[in-house]
């Protein structure tokens, strides 16, 4: 998996900036209605979504498990993106259900994948973190679906800049691990 990832580090920096770009958006304007909230949110994880899946069928994809993690996150997230563009003016109940839903099974896989992580990598916290982070997110929505429509973008704004943050960090660390081409000429300093 750590092969995998430092090949494809600027997929997880995107991921890391479209997360922050969507937080953002979503403070910018806190009188969004619901079903723009969701459109929003649908692109977003839809994109992951992708993005997580084109990572797991690619060509250089290490072993089956980490193949499998990336594709049952990707899947996830392209069927909840899809559901809230085939639904669009679902309430708000359901789409706090679905977006728990979603967070509670990537936190998890993202902890497990951190767990898995720890002996190769240094810093591996970062993982744990946006896992804990999405998990954290995820009850949260469980326990208290009913809160106000304001409430509900502010916080999924923040968990997705936080998020962000953790991603492009991870990233910019996986990039550093890379394995250096031995054919590439020495940089002059």
């Amino acid at each position: 998996m750590l092969e995998l990832m430092t090949r494809r580090w600027q997929v997880v920096v995107l991921r890391g900036v479209l997360a922050v770009l969507f937080g953002l958006i979503a403070i910018v304007w806190p009188g969004i209605t619901v079903l723009a909230l969701a459109i929003l949110w649908g692109v977003f994880i839809l994109v992951d979504g992708i993005a997580a899946t084109a990572m797991g069928v690619g060509k250089d994809v290490g072993s089956g498990s980490d193949r499998t993690y990336l594709i049952v996150l990707g899947v996830l997230g392209i069927i909840a993106g899809l559901i809230t563009f085939i639904w669009p003016g679902i309430t708000v109940v359901v789409l706090l259900v679905v977006i728990a839903i979603w967070a509670i099974i990537a936190g998890i896989m993202q902890i497990v994948a951190a767990f898995r992580l720890r002996k190769v990598v240094r810093n591996e916290w970062f993982l744990a973190v946006s896992g804990l982070v999405t998990l954290a997110l995820g009850i949260l929505l469980i326990v208290q679906p009913v809160t106000g429509a304001v409430a509900l973008v502010i916080a999924i704004a923040t968990f997705a800049i936080a998020w962000g943050i953790v991603l492009i960090v991870f990233g910019f660390r996986l990039r550093s691990l890379r394995p250096r081409d031995p054919a590439a000429p020495e940089a002059v300093t």
